[in-house]
């Protein structure tokens, strides 16, 4: 239990948490963070201050950077708890938490939510297959345990994502086997109406451009424009075939890393009950806030990709943008200042999200992609429910995912729609010939993490 008040209780220790955090600090709130992981970096920065001069080569200089955060925010005084599930947020500012093995909870004056990204569902026939799994889950593990594939690899999918982890690989020495991408002619033609503002992110575009030009050195096989991806096994990932330029083809390997971009680890909003809109430019539900992150006028605020993708580095000005809200709402500083403070936040927020759209409009996911065409491609794989019981399901009068669950228990497994929210809300939105807009998302209710009974008496 928690008797005390702090002024700020900041949920998840990424790069807009870790930025609040100190932010916050400097302004004099007492500030807790709760995270899940044992050290603070959250995924773009897992491990970051553990990791050997070997490892942050090879992850690059943007990983190495979070140590500048992770030192900053231990600097700061905040208070850090480590290996804290967050599994209810509530409109009266208390926060419950399981923390070894025992519920806890804090009481706020102010929240800020910084849950970050996940990956998107990439749901093609065979991606719940033995030897498939996320880039980003790849990525993960290189940085938390060191851990790197001992036989040859395909990347498939679109994304910087793809191209950079495939970088990281062959500055380790992985073998890539090919690298399939399917960005399309027409994606390149939606993207360029964003290009002379994505220039004023050249560093950027130059990251990318070197990514490629380590690719084509090092003569791996790039597909582009792949269509019609699926991985063939029985047991286990064999090969993954797909279409290119036409004609078809096959690529034995073992180990498949499918990606296709991050969208918001929203669940915390919604389980407010939080109003969302589609953005369609990201193709994700995002929570509908004010300029600085607030929902409604609750004390409650967004902050990072978890209210939107912008990246690591805007992730971070968003948070202390939040910061600077909550410390002006609890009287922490003049206002003079804070007019000063805040017009130097958003000219570095803005400075930071001119390449957006962009890569927005170019990695774009294909249709086939999100929604799958065959009826037999599962979608919950916790449930097990594939997209042809969905379709089904929208026949007999299913108006939206949260019906999902009472006609066949969809969405209803551990990870709690995680995993196949998104595509639940486009196949229904399909079936019925209407925006997702119109169809909405699951009930989400709390507790958001699984929690055992005693768990939750104790």
């Amino acid at each position: 239990m928690a008797s005390e008040i702090v002024d700020l209780v900041i949920v998840g220790a990424g790069p807009a948490g870790l930025a609040a955090a100190i932010e916050a600090r400097q302004w004099g709130l007492s500030v807790t963070l709760l995270d899940e992981q044992a050290a603070s970096g959250g995924q773009i920065y897992r491990a970051v201050d553990a990791a050997s001069a070997r490892k942050r080569a090879v992850l690059g200089e943007d990983y190495a950077a979070g140590a500048h955060l992770t030192k900053a925010f231990i600097d700061s005084g905040a208070r850090h708890i480590a290996g804290a599930a967050v599994w209810n947020v509530g409109r009266d500012l208390k926060v419950n938490f399981l923390h070894n093995g025992v519920s806890k909870f804090v009481q706020a004056r102010q929240i800020i939510l910084a849950s970050g990204a996940m990956e998107r569902p990439f749901p093609i026939p065979g991606w719940t297959l033995p030897g498939v799994m996320g880039a980003g889950a790849a990525q993960i593990l290189y940085k938390s345990a060191g851990a790197l594939p001992s036989e040859p690899v395909v990347l498939a999918g679109c994304g910087p994502l793809l191209y950079l982890l495939a970088s990281q690989y062959l500055q380790a020495g992985v073998e890539l086997k090919a690298v399939i991408h399917t960005t399309q002619h027409n994606d390149y033609l939606r993207a360029a109406s964003h290009l002379p503002a994505a220039l004023r992110g050249w560093r950027d575009l130059r990251k990318g451009m070197r990514m490629l030009a380590q690719l084509r050195r090092s003569k791996v096989p790039v597909f582009g424009g792949a269509q019609a991806l699926s991985i063939e096994g029985k047991d286990r990932a064999q090969a993954i075939c797909f279409t290119h330029k036409g004609q078809p083809y096959r690529v034995e390997a073992s180990l498949i890393l499918l990606h296709q971009g991050v969208v918001p680890n929203s669940q915390l909003s919604w389980s407010l009950r939080a109003k969302h809109l589609w953005n369609d430019a990201q193709l994700c539900w995002v929570p509908e806030t004010d300029d600085y992150g607030q929902i409604e006028d609750s004390g409650i605020y967004v902050a990072g990709d978890s209210r939107g993708i912008v990246g690591a580095k805007a992730s971070a000005s968003q948070g202390k943008l939040a910061a600077l809200a909550v410390a002006g709402n609890l009287a922490h500083l003049r206002e003079e200042d804070r007019v000063n403070r805040e017009s130097a936040l958003r000219q570095e927020l803005q400075s930071l999200v001119h390449i957006r759209p962009f890569l927005d409009a170019l990695y774009r996911p294909p249709v086939a992609q999100r929604v799958p065409l065959d009826d037999s491609v599962i979608v919950c794989r916790c449930e097990e429910v594939t997209a042809g019981q969905i379709r089904k399901y929208a026949e007999l009068g299913c108006q939206g995912p949260n019906q999902t669950k009472a006609f066949g228990r969809c969405g209803m497994g551990a990870c709690q729609g995680r995993l196949c929210g998104l595509t639940v809300t486009e196949l229904i939105a399909q079936a019925r010939g209407v925006s997702p807009d119109d169809i909405g998302y699951y009930r989400i209710r709390p507790p958001i993490k699984p929690i055992t009974l005693g768990e939750l008496a104790g």
